[in-house]
């Protein structure tokens, strides 16, 4: 499978993805969530990055 980096437009290709997984850009070092679009395709987008709270 062939997808495009939605920050740097770089070429990342996997054989083999599931929903939610987390790829990184090999270009641009961006973490990357696999998502399911309207058509029932994968595609990519941003991770959400959870910082840490500390306990506050």
């Amino acid at each position: 499978m062939k997808f495009k980096c939605p920050e740097c437009d770089g070429e990342i290709e996997t054989k083999e993805v599931i929903e939610g997984e987390i790829l990184t850009c090999a270009d641009c070092g961006a973490e990357l969530e696999v998502v399911k679009n309207a058509k029932g395709n994968f595609d990519l987008k941003v991770a959400e990055s959870e910082g840490e709270d500390w306990g506050e």
